[in-house]
C-alpha cells in the first residue's frame, strides 16, 4: 500500500504532515493507492476533486473544524486503520449554467449546486423536473441540489432533510422561499434531471455554485448526478459516513 500525504496549508496540518512522513514511508500522492488529506472539510473537497476519476482511496484525518468527511487525527497505527477502513463510493452532481451573455459552464459539485440571487432582489424561477414544469414561480432567495453527502452541510442549514447514503435520493431545498411559502422542497431520485430557469434575469440577477465553480448572470441551470464520475473515501468503523448521517439526525 502505497500512502501519499496532502496538507492543508494550516500550522497543524503542517506539523501533522511533517510527523507522519517522518513515521511511515511515503510517495508522490499523484503515484499513491491512499492518498491521506490532512485538513478540514474544505481542503478535503479540494483532495476529492483533485483525484476524482482516479483509481485512489481517500482517507482524511481531521485538523480543522468540522471534518465530516474525515476521519479523528492520530498518528498511531495510520496502516492498521487504513487497512480496516470502511469504503464509500459517492458521485458529485454535474451542472450546465447557460450565461446570459451567451455560453455554457461546467461543473462538478460533491456536496450540493446551488442557485442564489444576485442582488438585494428576490430571485423569481422556475423548477422542471425531467422536463416537466413542476413548480412555475419560486420566489426566493435562492434553491439548492443535494447530495446525500452533502444533505448534512448547507442542505441541512436550510432546513433540508437528511438523507442516508445508498437511498438514491437528492434533495431539492428552497433558501428563504418568499412564495409558495409553504413549499418545503421535494425529495426526489438519484436519476432526476434538475432544470432551474431565471424568470427575470434582467431585473433578479441570478448566480449558480458547484463547489468551487461560481457562474453569475445565468438564465438557466440543469443539474443531474453525474454517475461517469466518482470517488471513494474510507472511514474508520466507527466514524463512517453512514453513522455520522445517522447522528445528526437525532441531536437535540
Amino acid at each position: 500500500m502505497r500512502l501519499g500525504f496532502l496538507a492543508a496549508d494550516t500550522p497543524d496540518a503542517g506539523r501533522a504532515l511533517h510527523d507522519l512522513t517522518a513515521r511511515y514511508p511515503s510517495v508522490e500522492a499523484d503515484s499513491a493507492d491512499v492518498v491521506v488529506a490532512l485538513g478540514g472539510d474544505g481542503f478535503m473537497l479540494e483532495v476529492l476533486h483533485r483525484f476524482i476519476d482516479r483509481d485512489v482511496s481517500i482517507y482524511g484525518m481531521n485538523l480543522g473544524t468540522v471534518g465530516f468527511l474525515l476521519n479523528a487525527y492520530t498518528p498511531d497505527d495510520l496502516l492498521g486503520r487504513i487497512a480496516g477502513a470502511m469504503a464509500v463510493d459517492l458521485y458529485p452532481l454535474r451542472m450546465c449554467a447557460e450565461r446570459a451573455s451567451g455560453g455554457e459552464v461546467r461543473g462538478l459539485a460533491i456536496n450540493e449546486v446551488s442557485v442564489f440571487r444576485q442582488t438585494r432582489q428576490a430571485a423569481a424561477l422556475s423548477i422542471e423536473i425531467d422536463s416537466v414544469k413542476r413548480l412555475p414561480e419560486l420566489v426566493c432567495d435562492g434553491v439548492m441540489v443535494a447530495t446525500p453527502a452533502g444533505s448534512t452541510a448547507y442542505n441541512l442549514s436550510a432546513h433540508g432533510p437528511i438523507i442516508p447514503l445508498g437511498s438514491n435520493i437528492l434533495a431539492l431545498t428552497p433558501i428563504s422561499a418568499f412564495r409558495p411559502r409553504r413549499w418545503r422542497g421535494a425529495l426526489l431520485g438519484s436519476r432526476t434531471r434538475f432544470r432551474i430557469r431565471v424568470l427575470d434575469p434582467i431585473k433578479r440577477p441570478v448566480s449558480a455554485v458547484a463547489d468551487f465553480t461560481e457562474v453569475r448572470d445565468v438564465t438557466s441551470i440543469e443539474i443531474w448526478e453525474d454517475k461517469t464520475h466518482g470517488f471513494r473515501l474510507l472511514f474508520d468503523p466507527e466514524h463512517n459516513l453512514e453513522e455520522r448521517i445517522l447522528k445528526e439526525q437525532f441531536i437535540p
